[in-house]
């Protein structure tokens, strides 16, 4: 397993944040792994692991928001990725914008997405969620933060 990741470290990837809410709490996490696998019909796929709180609140509305992160976004990507805890207030100060079936995004990013849960795929320690987008934005105003061999990164266009 140690080979993989060490392989996968060099795969550069966009930087992401999944949010959701329940009982009028939004939380998140900062993720790698979303893909876009159709665009008809109109589907995504993210993978969280079990543990989280961001994974726990998914399963409780299936519904998931995503926002595509912008290059001046690297100190929300860290504060998704555990400067602040999973169980803390990561939302604190973050201004969010509400899509379809009212979807708690991150303003600001490249693009946002709502989403429902259409599948699941367990694995022992993760899952991989595939969602329908219910609805998608696009700001398309700035370079997008990517992440490769443990580093943030940008493109020069």
């Amino acid at each position: 397993m140690e080979d993989l990741r060490e392989v996968m470290r060099h795969w550069v990837t966009g930087v992401s944040v999944v949010t959701a809410e329940t009982d009028g709490k939004i939380h998140g996490m900062t993720v790698g792994s979303l893909v876009s696998v159709s665009i008809d019909p109109p589907r995504i796929c993210v993978t969280l692991a079990k543990q989280t709180r961001t994974f726990n609140m998914i399963t409780q509305t299936g519904l998931f928001g995503v926002t595509l992160l912008a290059v001046a976004q690297q100190p929300i990507a860290d504060r998704f990725a555990g400067v602040i805890p999973d169980d803390g207030d990561r939302m604190n100060g973050i201004s969010i914008l509400r899509l379809a079936q009212n979807v708690p995004v991150i303003a600001g990013g490249l693009g946002e997405l709502a989403c429902g849960v259409v599948h699941q795929f367990e694995m022992p320690n993760s899952i991989l969620l595939v969602g329908e987008v219910l609805e998608a934005r696009t700001e398309d105003k700035t370079l997008a933060l990517i992440y490769g061999n443990r580093k943030y990164h940008h493109l020069e266009l």
